[in-house]
């Protein structure tokens, strides 16, 4: 079934249990500027505040503004290395420190 990005970022905000405060907290945008995405198809959002509002709902931009695409277990990979990339050197080595101790355990 082919969702709008209204229908999506709805869905998307619904399922982590967040209101339109919780998300604009979050993305850095206003309430209102949410409400219109989530209740207006005609408004789309600026190319920034979409990959905003995508990494904090844990997804791809891709996903949210193409009407065909699924969440599948690419996008999930996707979305987790993107946030993956971000972290500090630091914190990818202790990433990968408990990604190695999880493969030895069988």
């Amino acid at each position: 079934m082919a969702l709008t990005l209204s229908e999506k970022l709805k869905q998307l905000r619904q399922k982590k249990g967040w209101s339109l405060d919780d998300l604009a907290r979050e993305a850095g945008a206003s309430k209102s500027y949410l409400w219109e995405l989530e209740n207006r198809p005609e408004r789309k959002p600026s190319a920034e505040k979409l990959t905003e509002i995508a990494r904090v709902l844990g997804v791809t931009t891709e996903y949210l503004i193409d009407e065909k695409a699924t969440f599948d277990d690419a996008q999930v990979k996707e979305a987790f290395f993107r946030k993956f990339n971000r972290l500090e050197d630091g914190d990818k080595t202790r990433v990968m420190d408990m990604i190695e101790a999880w493969g030895k355990k069988k």
